[in-house]
């Protein structure tokens, strides 16, 4: 007989529901959340599991991996998707009831199954978001300098990357009070700003000896942060059929609202990787800025004279995500003197 498993997962414990396939409850535990305890139990139960099914969270990945090796066929489900689900049960929210609903889930089929990533993505990714996190603080620090000195009427103005430490000194030079107050904050931005080159030099390194990266690079606005991100972000290029559908994938595509006959067709999704879409659209912003000239730049360009820089950036974005994934498929570097026929198409 097929058995299902749904599992809710908290920090220290895990509720488990085995579930058969006339979706009678078997057994319901509640053990350690460790992927080799998980495993222990179900492999002691003896039964012919089809699903274990666990949410997307924290911990998914670590359990997934460690659940997978061991030979169960696990699968993580969209929380958000999984969350629709259980309240359809109507019945009380608790441990036992949403692994109940779970394992219902699993019985169903796996519609809402999520791709895990590979254990190297994930690290590349935790390296991706240790950068940017420094960046985001570095940022608020400086704002919290600006606003903090413009109540005294000192401006900022614009000023070089280089030169802005010795810039804000030279504002609260007079100040003894301001410089009490400021000068921690600069010594921390001064101290984030060293950890972000050490982490970008270690991107480069990383970047410059990994063969899709460079193939990556050779296409317009595409640097070592864009293609390790791409990557990641991918993970596995042969799971998507069809190029096309990448865009869609990362949140590019316009919302559509269909009924009848009406067709409405709004900003795009912003589904997806987020931190794949926003470096996509700065690879976009760069290309028109200050890029190479290209086909693709020409391209863009028209969009941009059309409409606005903003929606040709969007575009540019969503067929930047297209060509890397064809160029990463076919294993063939950007073409700069004319558009390829499956480029034209995207």
């Amino acid at each position: 007989m097929k058995h299902y498993v749904g599992l809710d997962v908290a920090l220290k414990t895990t509720q488990i529901c085995v579930m058969d396939q006339e979706q009678k409850i078997v057994a319901e535990a509640k053990i350690e959340t460790h992927p080799e305890a998980l495993s222990q139990y179900l492999f002691k139960l003896g039964l012919n599991y089809q699903r274990v099914g666990l949410e997307t969270g924290n911990l998914a990945q670590w359990l997934y991996t460690g659940m997978a090796e061991a030979g169960l066929p696990i699968i993580c489900v969209d929380a958000r998707k999984i969350k629709s689900f259980l309240k359809l049960q109507k019945v009380n929210k608790n441990d036992r009831n949403d692994a109940r609903g779970i394992a219902k889930a699993m019985h169903i089929g796996t519609e809402h199954a999520v791709h895990m990533k590979t254990i190297e993505s994930q690290r590349m990714r935790s390296l991706l978001a240790a950068r940017k996190s420094i960046q985001i603080k570095m940022n608020d620090l400086k704002m919290f300098v600006r606003g903090n000195i413009r109540q005294y009427g000192m401006k900022m103005d614009k000023v070089s990357l280089s030169m802005w430490e010795a810039r804000v000194r030279e504002l609260i030079a007079g100040d003894n009070f301001l410089c009490m107050v400021v000068e921690p904050i600069l010594v921390c931005i001064r101290t984030m700003r060293q950890q972000v080159v050490v982490l970008s030099k270690e991107i480069n390194q990383i970047t410059r000896g990994d063969p899709t990266c460079r193939l990556l690079m050779t296409c317009p606005g595409v640097g070592p942060v864009v293609s390790l991100t791409f990557k990641t972000s991918i993970d596995i290029p042969e799971r998507f059929a069809n190029s096309q559908t990448v865009g869609a994938y990362l949140g590019l595509t316009p919302k559509q609202n269909q009924s009848g006959e009406t067709d409405k067709r709004g900003r795009i999704s912003r589904a997806g990787d987020i931190a794949m879409r926003t470096a996509l659209v700065e690879a976009a912003h760069s290309m028109l800025s200050r890029g190479r000239a290209c086909w693709l730049k020409e391209w863009a360009l028209k969009i941009k004279k059309r409409t606005n820089l903003f929606v040709a950036a969007i575009a540019l974005a969503r067929r930047l995500a297209v060509i890397l994934h064809r160029m990463w498929v076919d294993k063939t570097e950007f073409c700069w003197e004319a558009a390829p026929k499956r480029a034209v198409a995207a």
